[in-house]
């Protein structure tokens, strides 16, 4: 039996506004696809489209320093990718940035940390080690999740990982 249930992008689109968020800066990911597609396809929130998570965790930076709100969509291997930076910006300098991160490859019949892909299991294993809180939305019933997310990182002024455990459709 399947743990986690793909998430219809529509759900996390309406997710994603009414949580406040003002845009999206993104590495995409193919996890995430149907939900950039829409997103890039309603043009609201602006999609800026980054060369690396680095880029996108520094562009995110600046937004937050001119009064937005932006969400960082990348899947798991860029975590370990932007992991200097996110400590530098969002850990050192506090600032909030809400992460939506695919979890590409997972086996959804296990938990993350179950999983034979080690970039899927060690995923969470490293959030906490960087004291970074996340949540798993492992299906439509988790989609409010996101909103508490975001307002968690805003008022913790620090990252807050939103694990995406299946493919979106």
């Amino acid at each position: 039996m399947p743990l986690a249930q793909s998430i219809p992008a529509a759900m996390l689109y309406d997710a994603i506004l009414d949580a406040g968020i003002t845009d999206i800066v993104a590495v995409p990911d193919t996890h995430q696809r149907s939900l950039i597609e829409l997103i890039v396809e309603r043009g609201t929130p602006p999609f800026i489209q980054a060369a690396t998570e680095d880029e996108a965790i520094a562009i995110a930076a600046g937004m937050i320093i001119g009064g937005r709100r932006p969400l960082l969509q990348i899947q798991h291997a860029g975590l370990y990718a932007c992991v200097n930076n996110l400590r530098g910006l969002g850990i050192d300098a506090e600032f909030p940035i809400p992460m939506l991160i695919g979890l590409l490859g997972r086996d959804v019949t296990r938990t993350p940390r179950d999983n034979h892909d080690s970039m899927v299991r060690y995923a969470e294993p490293l959030l906490d080690t960087l004291e970074i809180p996340h949540v798993l939305l492992d299906g439509p019933d988790d989609v409010e999740r996101l909103g508490e997310a975001c307002r968690q990182a805003w008022e913790r002024s620090g990252p807050v990982a939103i694990l995406v455990g299946a493919a979106t459709i």
